[in-house]
């Protein structure tokens, strides 16, 4: 994988979430794929739970957001990415990720994780807290 192959995932990524229902994902993903919504969090498993869990993740293919993401390093089959993320209709509303990627022979993702942080988090821990 290099970094020209990331946009073009990561392209991918932010049309499928766009896009009513999971039809896309199978390009995306591998049929096996580990997908964790933090480093803490056991993996979601498998394509069709990824799919399931997208479903229920999404408000619809209308939601309003913006997404932006800087790729920080490609190595072999390995991508690190700073993704931003802004909803306009949710209660915390920006997300500042950063994205572990490893990917199959095909170009499609077989794990995935995801290290999120909203406004007020500090050092991990809510502001204040």
């Amino acid at each position: 994988m290099d970094r020209a192959g990331v946009t073009c995932w990561v392209e991918g990524y932010e049309r499928a979430w766009r896009t009513a229902g999971t039809d896309g994902l199978p390009d995306l993903f591998a049929d096996d794929v580990a997908y964790r919504v933090s480093p803490w969090a056991g993996p979601i498993t498998g394509l069709e739970a990824l799919q399931a869990f997208w479903e229920d993740g999404r408000d619809g293919p209308h939601e309003a957001f913006t997404m932006s993401r800087e790729i920080i390093a490609v190595d072999g089959d390995v991508a690190v990415l700073r993704v931003s993320v802004e909803y306009a209709a949710d209660e915390v509303s920006r997300w500042s990720d950063l994205w572990v990627l490893r990917f199959d022979g095909e170009g499609r993702c077989a794990a995935f994780e995801e290290w999120p942080f909203a406004p007020g988090q500090v050092d991990g821990h809510e502001a204040g807290g």
